[in-house]
């Protein structure tokens, strides 16, 4: 994980191919427990569902994670309530993954660790 943490995301305007299923799972094993999903369009995410004690909690969590995201430029999808949040990540210009998206998985893991 620690090389992604050292990395930045590219802003990304489409024009490249998303990763293929083989560069997902390699890419998967450098991040702790996110899923790789598809959608009803066939387009992979990322998901994780992450667990707090009480919803002043999950909302500083989610406050931590749009500050990150706003310093990569890269945005999330986030839903939250009292005591959980769900983050999925996706490169909508690709339709798909790309390593923008494992480099922000990584690094909201880091809020945690902190």
């Amino acid at each position: 994980m620690s090389d992604l943490l050292n990395k930045k995301c590219v802003p990304c305007e489409g024009g490249i191919l998303p990763f293929d299923i083989s560069e997902i799972h390699k890419y998967q094993k450098k991040v702790d427990g996110w899923d790789v999903k598809e959608n009803e369009e066939k387009i992979y995410f990322l998901e994780k569902k992450f667990k707090f004690e009480n919803f002043v909690k999950s909302q500083n969590f989610v406050n931590k994670v749009g500050e990150i995201s706003e310093e990569e430029g890269h945005h999330p999808d986030i839903s939250f309530g009292w005591g959980y949040v769900v983050i999925i990540i996706t490169t909508h210009a690709i339709e798909g993954l790309s390593e923008n998206d494992f480099i922000l998985a990584a690094k909201i893991d880091q809020i945690l660790n902190v």
